[in-house]
């Protein structure tokens, strides 16, 4: 005897209901997702405690860790790029500033 045919009344309208509640749960997770990488798109300020959002990209890196290629970034917003330069430019770290679109 199949496994369908095993299913009483009660244990079939179970399994729809758990469908359903799977398919609503399925919904729920996917407008979350979407919330949160619609949010991940706007970058936030890289200073310390600084929760604005950056407007210009700093590329940096670790001469002594790092190959010439290679760059990091910390997002600065307009309070904190001048602050975020100078810690980086000190070190001898800091490579280029990048605009980033509003």
């Amino acid at each position: 005897m199949s496994p369908a045919a095993d299913k009483t009344p009660d244990t079939a309208g179970a399994a729809a209901g758990h469908d359903a509640a799977d398919a609503a749960k399925a919904a729920a997770n996917a407008a979350s997702e979407a919330a949160d990488n619609a949010a991940a798109e706007v970058l936030v300020c890289s200073a310390k405690g600084c929760r604005e959002p950056a407007t210009v990209a700093l590329l940096w890196n670790n001469p002594k860790l790092h190959t010439p290629q290679r760059r990091k970034t910390w997002a600065a917003c307009g309070a904190h790029e001048e602050s975020l330069s100078r810690f980086l430019a000190a070190r001898g770290f800091l490579r280029e500033t990048e605009p980033l679109a509003p």
